[in-house]
């Protein structure tokens, strides 16, 4: 017989609803002033010092080494590491969990103790939960469907499964060609009866079967199913078997948290009691309507919905709040990368105590956005992502300033602390470069340009001290499509990866670049939701809504907020918005961070263009920064404070950009500050009414906006040096010049001086001399050294992850000398330093100490055979459990040296 869903519940309608899980409530806390930002550029927080991602191969690790990767990584500025135990690199590793390993986590918890550092630990090998402990009564579930083509006659057999770990759920029967009218048949100790019929008929037999995923890059011993995510009792087992041994070893206060990565539990659509916890939640029953997950027919959206929105409330009460209580109970902090499969709502990551994303992609909806958008739902001030996954691959290849530029991105989507990817331990006695993890990047200290990490992670620290200042000041809100893309899809899928392909790339770039920051929000934050918290909401295609959620939208119109219903008929009292043809990918989404390398900008025009959707902004409510010149390619980030706003700007393309800028909201006093400069807490004042400011690739400047003046360090002049230095004739630094590694005579050479490809192997230095020469009158002026402009590169498909797109004039960084003695250090644009003072009149020695990557002695054959004997030692003890990634690409684009003819630049007198 044909049925129809019974009613529904939504989030803002509770009768008969589950109880939520708890929140992890934010932190109340006295509002920051400008003053604080001053504090924070100055002498930032340590605990906003970027983590690692500490891979331990095997687990085979040796104590000596451990305490030298350490200390290498205080040295270079970070905060400490997440130890993520993976697949081997060698046979005859430890065990996974074996006292041996677990003593070797304590040593290294209580060495980063004494070095001031944190220590977190994945509660799981590889990826995701799971292992050897997990049976099938523990292991991620899914629905099969058995479809048969049946003719009139009566039939009786017995169903048996056909694999360990079956279990028969339900038997539908349909008539016709196509088939309707379905009926659920009723079984008798599994034997099934199918009576006489009239014609063809249908017959579809849905099993719960075992998905038969096996952790991902598991260590050895670590291997075995994935863990059942919707099931408390299952995550719970996962938890006192591997959290109790870590836990029992370890003690929680030498560990910053315990750490989830992304659930990847692939078409995790069931678990045991799911009726049950269907007809509870829904008030209906499942059972006689299952078949609509399979075939369409009258309901199935509705069913669908209901199913899709069960999945996500499950896996938040059976993983996400199961391992939260867990965690309290040990005495440690529980840190999420909350999105994937089981369809987990962005809602359920706030059930975390830390929550992290991962992604990059300014205009975009990528998982770091949903994570930050989660944590402005409680204002929290930190919000971490996983940074520099794949970044310019293959390992070793990525520079300094690729993991700026990705930075930068991750900055302009809310989030504020960084965890890298990664650091692969390296066992001291391997032949060759050492280990590396299968995917980019190896950051860690045998990169030859690693003598500017520690600039770079200052300015990351700088950035992420300030910018978890305050509150979110986002003014716009993106509504999530849950209804939609439930009804949709209903079965096992990826809630976040959904709703991205339905709204598309478009209308999140057309807000971004129109200037306006955003938050995601879905159906369930908005009971707690002031209506008046944001400004404008926009309704992304929407064609279904629940009850409830348009009441709310009622409540933000009656507040005097905005609702922009984007071709989104659910809501008609919204101001209508066509949006241009998007191409959205209803499957599959390229990750966002190839799109970024891509060079996503496309050359975008200033606030967005002329879309319907920039203009529906506008006459709304103007952006809090009004920027002309930016080219689509400045991002911005407001964060309110108390008497004051903080701006970040970010130049996310190869080109530098004069942008002006205005603001919504004029204050008595307005300053530049530059995070990648060492002295970062003095000011550079700009007129109130707005100013002309200087935005270098890929640079980012922090513009502050005060009530009253600041006190405390000023610089002089406007916010960009080129027009003091473009006053009088540089001096240009022909030479002659000489080149030589360590060890080696001076050779002479004519700039521009590249070594390309195989000819860049060797990782030391190469050291560029000449003499410069000046009179007393040039001597006494400010003088610069100006390497010059990089060279925009075309966007080349083909690679993964972030890179950026610019060929710079210095590859990759130098250690500037001055008659021996080092005074700076390049490896940013501009790539200029200050020499005044230390170049005197007569002749002074130049040097510039240049290191590259270590890309090209990855390749040579000395480390690269090498590096491959261990890889296939690895898998014949092991079984191939990984693949190394775009080896080939090794050399693409590398080299040492200077591309340009560096200048002596004269301020204006």
């Amino acid at each position: 017989m044909t049925s129809t869903p019974g009613p529904h519940h939504h989030p803002l309608e509770t009768d008969g609803a589950p109880e939520q899980p708890a929140r992890v409530p934010a932190t109340g806390r006295v509002p920051h002033t400008a003053a604080d930002v001053l504090g924070a550029l100055a002498a930032p927080d340590p605990a906003a010092r970027p983590l690692m991602r500490w891979w331990w191969f095997g687990p085979d690790v040796d104590r000596a080494e451990l305490d030298r990767e350490l200390e290498a990584m205080a040295a270079a500025g970070l905060g400490g590491a997440e130890v993520a135990l993976v697949h081997p690199l060698r046979p005859g590793s430890p065990e996974y969990l074996s006292d041996e390993v677990l003593g070797h986590l304590r040593h290294a918890a209580e060495r980063a103790r004494a070095l001031g550092l944190r220590l977190d630990v994945t509660l799981g090998s590889g990826w995701s939960y799971g292992g050897a402990h997990i049976g099938p009564e523990h292991a991620a579930r899914r629905l099969r469907w058995e479809r048969r083509d049946l003719g009139p006659e009566a039939l009786s057999w017995e169903l048996t499964p056909s694999w360990p770990g079956d279990q028969l759920v339900s038997v539908h029967l349909g008539e016709g060609l196509p088939p309707s009218g379905w009926e659920l048949l009723a079984l008798e100790d599994g034997r099934l009866e199918v009576p006489v019929g009239r014609g063809p008929r249908t017959l579809l037999i849905a099993w719960s079967e075992v998905t038969g995923q096996q952790v991902k890059r598991a260590a050895a011993g670590a291997e075995g199913p994935v863990v059942d995510h919707l099931s408390a009792d299952a995550v719970r087992h996962h938890l006192d078997v591997v959290g109790g041994a870590v836990l029992g070893a370890v003690p929680a206060e030498l560990l910053g948290s315990v750490f989830s990565d992304s659930l990847e539990v692939y078409r995790a659509d069931w678990t045991a009691g799911l009726p049950e916890h269907f007809r509870r939640r829904r008030g209906y029953d499942l059972l006689p309507l299952l078949h609509l997950l399979e075939v369409r027919g009258p309901g199935a959206e509705d069913l669908r919905e209901d199913y899709g929105r069960t999945l996500s409330e499950l896996v938040e009460e059976g993983f996400v709040a199961t391992c939260c209580r867990w965690a309290e109970e040990h005495g440690v902090r529980f840190r999420l990368q909350g999105y994937g499969q089981p369809p987990i709502t962005l809602s359920a990551q706030r059930g975390a105590h830390l929550i992290e994303g991962e992604g990059a992609g300014w205009t975009s909806l990528t998982q770091s956005r949903w994570a930050s958008s989660a944590a402005h739902l409680d204002r929290r001030e930190v919000v971490s992502s996983e940074v520099w996954t794949w970044v310019h691959s293959p390992s070793f290849r990525a520079t300094p300033l690729d993991l700026l530029g990705e930075a930068h991105e991750h900055l302009l989507l809310g989030i504020t602390h960084f965890v890298g990817h990664g650091w692969p331990y390296s066992a001291p006695d391997v032949e060759g470069l050492g280990w590396t993890f299968y995917a980019a990047g190896a950051l860690d200290d045998r990169n030859a340009w690693w003598p500017a990490m520690p600039a770079l992670t200052a300015a990351l620290t700088r950035l992420g001290a300030a910018m978890r200042l305050g509150e979110p000041g986002a003014d716009v809100a993106v509504l999530l499509p849950y209804v939609d893309v439930r009804a949709a899809r209903g079965s096992g899928h990826d809630l976040w990866a959904a709703c991205r392909a339905h709204i598309g790339e478009q209308l999140p770039a057309v807000i971004r670049r129109a200037g306006y920051d955003l938050d995601l929000i879905d159906d369930d934050a908005l009971p707690d939701l002031d209506p008046s918290r944001y400004p404008v909401v926009v309704l992304p295609r929407l064609s279904r809504l629940p009850a409830a959620t348009t009441a709310w939208l009622d409540r933000v119109r009656e507040a005097g907020g905005a609702v922009l219903s984007v071709e989104s008929p659910a809501y008609p009292a919204g101001i209508p918005v066509r949006l241009a043809s998007d191409a959205r990918a209803d499957g599959h989404l390229v990750d966002h961070a190839t799109l970024s390398m891509a060079g996503a900008a496309n050359d975008g025009a200033d606030g967005g263009g002329d879309s319907a959707l920039a203009a529906a902004l506008r006459a709304v409510l103007p952006p809090p920064l009004q920027l002309t010149g930016d080219g689509g390619e400045v991002g911005t980030v407001r964060r309110r404070l108390s008497g004051a706003d903080l701006h970040l700007l970010v130049n996310t393309g190869p080109t530098r950009r004069a942008v002006e800028v205005s603001l919504r909201e004029p204050r008595a006093a307005l300053s530049l500050h530059d995070p990648a400069d060492p002295e970062g807490g003095a000011a550079r004042p700009l007129p109130p009414d707005g100013a002309r400011i200087e935005l270098h690739p890929y640079q980012a400047l922090l513009l502050l906006a005060a009530d009253e003046a600041l006190v405390g360090p000023v610089l002089p002049g406007e916010p960009g040096p080129s027009a003091d230095l473009a006053a009088q004739p540089p001096i240009p630094l022909d030479g002659p010049w000489t080149a030589a590694h360590p060890g080696e005579q001076p050779r002479p050479i004519t700039l521009p001086h590249l070594l390309v490809g195989a000819e860049a192997a060797e990782t030391r230095p190469l050291l560029l001399e000449t003499e410069v020469t000046l009179d007393e009158q040039a001597a006494q002026g400010p003088l610069v050294l100006d390497l010059g402009e990089g060279a925009p590169l075309p966007a080349a498909g083909g690679g993964s992850g972030y890179r950026a797109l610019l060929e710079p004039p210095l590859r990759e960084i130098a250690v500037v000398e001055v008659d021996g003695e080092e005074v700076g250090l390049l490896w940013r644009h501009p790539y200029r330093i200050d020499l005044t003072g230390r170049l005197r009149a007569g002749t002074t020695r130049l040097g510039l100490r240049i290191h590259g990557t270590t890309a090209a002695a990855a390749a040579a054959p000395e480390n690269a055979e090498p590096a491959a004997a261990q890889v296939a030692a690895a898998r014949e003890a092991y079984g191939e459990r990984f693949q190394m990634q775009e080896l080939e690409r090794m050399l693409d684009g590398v080299a040492i040296g200077l591309g340009t003819v560096p200048v002596l630049r004269r301020h204006a007198d």
